[in-house]
């Protein structure tokens, strides 16, 4: 992770800006976001720079929020060897968040697709916010759980979409073996 240069007031406005929006996190106020912010990070990863591995368990203690730029996920599936992509992420996302409530191995790779600026909240600012402001720390955590839970179900659907479509590919496989098998009795 390359840090940033300071991206001065205008750059922690925006930073504060996007964790107020109405799709962000947990519907912060000013006071609130501001005080996130003053824990995070400026980080500035080049375009092709892969900043979460998928699978790596050392290095999964922070989450980032995309300031500026694109952030590329991806993930292997099952036997496949080149990964595919399941979201290209803007300013406003937040990447690699499960990373401050458990210490698992990363469950995707983000890559910058285009220079990309992040504000970075390690999971050691966010314990350190639980000690200092519980109530927001709560808060946090909250949004966090909720855009987790969001991404879940979404990969839920793709997964029954996935089956139904595996289901209908064996109907198929199954009634093109039958034609065949009668074709070769006759």
């Amino acid at each position: 992770m390359t840090m940033a240069p300071d991206l001065g007031s205008s750059g922690v406005d925006l930073t504060v800006r996007l964790l107020m929006a109405p799709t962000a996190l947990a519907r912060l106020t000013r006071s609130e976001a501001s005080l996130i912010v003053g824990l995070m990070t400026p980080a500035h990863f080049k375009s092709g720079t892969c900043f979460i591995r998928e699978g790596d368990a050392t290095d999964n203690g922070f989450m980032a929020l995309v300031v500026q730029g694109e952030v590329v996920v991806e993930n292997i599936i099952v036997s496949r060897t080149t990964p595919i992509t399941t979201a290209v992420l803007g300013p406003g996302c937040l990447v690699g968040e499960m990373g401050l409530i458990d210490e698992g191995p990363r469950s995707a790779s983000c890559t910058a697709g285009t220079d990309a600026y992040c504000a970075v909240l390690t999971r050691d600012a966010f314990y350190s916010l639980i000690v200092k402001e519980p109530a927001l720390a709560a808060k946090l955590l909250l949004g966090v759980s909720t855009l987790i839970a969001a991404r879940n179900r979404e990969s839920l659907q793709k997964l029954k979409l996935y089956a139904s479509l595996c289901q209908t590919m064996q109907w198929e496989v199954d009634d093109m073996q039958r034609q065949v098998a009668r074709q070769t009795a006759a």
